[in-house]
């Protein structure tokens, strides 16, 4: 490093000198740049990288604190070179901030109103939240993730005079998962996945519209390769599903700064947050939000679709926010 000094780092008593204070905080700066750079550098690269980078990725923003520890670190040390390498990471990660994915206003007149609503009820416990929730903010379509067998009774007993429609992946555990529907539902395919991802086409006041709910594997250290190959499955149901208004919603266990969500979005779907303006409101782990956290709860639209009123709920005892948004259907092409 270019910050080495003629002065002996040790004197005879013990004491440090100024260029052994020098090169601690550049080795500092230099470990901090290191791991950030290796995080940027896949997000440069459009890649999610191999364990711990995917699970870094989801917290990118974040990385802006050890990057101006760093920066501290390479002004004390006075280690310029340091300084320049600090500054380009910080100039990236402002970059990359900056939301992903394709806006804009739809096309043609509004032809049909619907409220949606996901939320992740952490293997059943908000069960009872999540239908408070549903009372108060009357949404038209639910999706529902890790709701197990007693969720799902709970779900049909409760809600079944005001979501009379329904398709559900029976599983304990995490495995569960519901669509419930004001408007009448034909069956989809679905995506195969370790946890139910249903799917469906509703009929939305005579327009069809294809519902899929997302629950992909998290990128666990073990389990990358099976979280990339699901995301992957839900890429392909959206890229096969253009002819008809979609929307696809729940828990990506993904934010933006994964290149397989960006996967996602690239067919053209949209995130329905974003066109709100509410880009980045953390959705998980609920017990640091909104202070942090990652937005990996979403509601994705195709192009004929206009949102407003996106806004979070917190839910007891889950772990994550739910998501609600109004969406218009515009006749488009």
């Amino acid at each position: 490093m270019d910050t080495a000094t003629a002065d002996p780092t040790v004197t005879g008593d013990g004491a440090v000198r100024p260029g052994g204070k020098r090169r601690f905080g550049a080795w500092c700066a230099a470990l901090l740049f290191a791991g950030v750079s290796a995080v940027v550098g896949c997000r440069v690269a459009d890649t999610d990288g191999v364990t711990p980078v995917p699970q870094l990725l989801a917290f990118l923003p974040w990385l802006l604190v050890p990057t101006a520890a760093g920066l501290l670190f390479t002004l004390l040390a006075r280690w310029w070179t340091g300084t320049v390498w600090g500054v380009a990471l910080l100039g990236l990660l402002a970059w990359f901030i900056e939301p992903y994915g394709k806006v804009g206003e739809p096309t043609g007149p509004p032809v049909a109103e619907l409220r949606v609503l996901t939320s992740n009820v952490e293997f059943g416990q908000a069960t009872g939240a999540l239908i408070e929730a549903v009372r108060r903010e009357k949404p038209d379509v639910v999706f529902v993730q890790e709701c197990e067998y007693t969720c799902d009774a709970t779900l049909k007993r409760e809600l079944s005079g005001t979501h009379p429609h329904r398709r559900a992946v029976e599983g304990g555990g995490s495995e569960g998962s519901v669509i419930l529907s004001r408007f009448p539902l034909e069956a989809g395919d679905g995506v195969p996945g370790t946890m139910g991802m249903p799917g469906a086409v509703a009929d939305v006041d005579g327009h069809p519209v294809r519902l899929q709910l997302a629950h992909p594997m998290p990128p666990l250290p073990d389990q990358v390769g099976l979280w990339q190959r699901e995301l992957g499955r839900l890429r392909d149901a959206a890229a096969a599903g253009r002819d008809t208004p979609t929307v696809l919603a729940g828990d990506f266990n993904a934010s933006q700064d994964h290149a397989a969500f960006r996967r996602i979005l690239d067919t053209g779907l949209r995130d329905a947050a974003r066109l709100d303006g509410a880009d980045r409101t953390p959705t998980w782990p609920a017990r640091t939000t909104p202070a942090f956290g990652v937005q990996i709860d979403h509601v994705l639209v195709s192009e004929e679709f206009a949102a407003r009123r996106a806004r979070f709920l917190d839910l007891a005892d889950t772990d994550h926010r739910a998501l609600v948004v109004d969406l218009t259907l515009h006749a488009g092409r």
